[in-house]
């Protein structure tokens, strides 16, 4: 079978030779763009999944964890606003997104050097900054090459799946430390591997691809009427998401807290939570440029169940919790950036990505503020809280999926 005959367009014609090298270069910068994610996961999740226990062993609270980490996502998202701002302002993604990732990949070694929660609550947060400061750049340049691979959802599916897998093995390895050596600065400290690959890949993707925009080829039209409506609605339905999803720290402290899990297993659990997301963003990510908003609903509905499982369930159940946990955070990271790219031009995607990231962090914010003060008042309440938020956000997407059929090819 010949190249032209294996590539052919939706009404069955072959593909010009032009648009499958096109296709062919898309598929190659988000594979390497996959590749980078994977040792940024590598370094930033394995420092994550032990930073519950490492904050208790530096006498921090339950409020002080829920606080400190949902600062950090509250920054994390939030300065996604001004880092997608300058991005559309300056199209210098590129530089704004290597910037970022150097301030991320620095800070989480650093956790090595510190004996004090408040030095390392300043560190977290900062890699939080640095995450906040690259993603909208990025995430305009895997969107790109999104019509060119197979449609958004398979794109930043196909992403999130290696992101992810890198952030299952990172905490495997910080567990393989701890359970051999019982050293959290020493399993701080073996992450500096991983930060460096990350960084010199990011260098090898701005060399060979210097204008990833130039693979979207259609043209856009830039509308003078602000973003759409249904954009602020599908908002505010994440922003619920957000608020009721737990960040992993605090998952982390209640097992080693509660004696479900010591501070290796608690890494492991991670690890199986990341594997999950992974796999689950590869599938969901195709599944969701076929079916639309349906698969964000019942994903939606499965991923509250994580609440009761991690909170008030033993070894096996709080795994289970916490698989279901990892894939919602697959839904976070892939699907719904993925549903974002369509409803806005081109030209208008960084600011799109910044502005709805960074609603979307003050809700995980004070969501996570109010999962940890009720934490140490009422595992019940904690319970309630999550999975009464998570809910209330399914009405909202049906509306979006009704007023807004998400077409990846249009």
């Amino acid at each position: 079978m010949s190249e032209e005959a294996s590539n052919p367009l939706p009404d069955g014609r072959a593909a010009p030779p032009a648009e499958r090298r096109t296709s062919r270069t898309a598929l190659r910068f988000v594979l390497l763009i996959g590749v980078l994610s994977f040792f940024a996961d590598f370094t930033y999740e394995g420092s994550r999944s032990i930073l519950g226990p490492y904050l208790a062993l530096l006498q921090a609270s339950g409020t002080v964890v829920g606080v400190v980490t949902g600062f950090g996502e509250l920054l994390g998202y939030g300065l996604r606003l001004v880092s997608g701002r300058l991005a559309d302002a300056t199209r210098q993604y590129w530089p704004i997104t290597i910037f970022g990732y150097v301030v991320q990949m620095a800070s989480v070694p650093a956790l090595a050097l510190v004996d004090s929660w408040p030095a390392a609550a300043v560190l977290i947060i900062l890699e939080r900054v640095g995450r906040a400061i690259r993603n909208p750049p990025r995430d305009v340049m895997l969107s790109h090459a999104g019509k060119q691979v197979g449609g958004y959802g398979w794109a930043f599916g196909v992403h999130e799946a290696m992101d992810q897998f890198g952030a299952m093995f990172g905490p495997l390895a910080v567990a393989a430390v701890l359970a051999h050596r019982g050293d959290y600065h020493l399993a701080f400290a073996l992450l500096l591997v991983p930060a460096i690959i990350n960084l010199s890949l990011v260098v090898l993707a701005r060399l060979l691809y210097p204008r990833p925009q130039d693979l979207e080829t259609e043209p856009q039209v830039v509308e003078a009427t602000g973003l759409p409506q249904v954009f602020w609605i599908y908002l505010a339905g994440a922003a619920l998401v957000a608020a009721g999803f737990a960040d992993y720290p605090l998952i982390a402290y209640h097992l080693d807290l509660a004696g479900v899990a010591s501070g290796e297993a608690v890494a492991i659990f991670y690890a199986v939570a990341m594997a999950v997301s992974g796999t689950g963003s590869l599938v969901l990510g195709r599944l969701f440029d076929r079916f639309g908003f349906s698969v964000l609903v019942s994903l939606t509905l499965v991923s509250a169940l994580f609440a009761p499982l991690v909170f008030l369930g033993g070894f096996w159940l709080a795994l289970v919790g916490a698989a279901i946990w990892g894939l919602g955070m697959g839904v976070h990271e892939s699907i719904i950036p993925a549903a974002v790219a369509p409803m806005v031009p081109a030209e208008r995607r960084a600011s799109a990505f910044g502005l709805f990231t960074a609603g979307y962090g003050v809700f995980w914010f004070l969501g996570s503020a109010a999962i940890g003060i009720l934490y140490d008042f009422s595992l019940p309440a904690t319970v309630a809280f999550c999975v009464l938020a998570e809910l209330a956000a399914v009405p909202i997407f049906i509306r979006v999926g009704r007023q807004y059929r998400v077409d990846a090819h249009s």
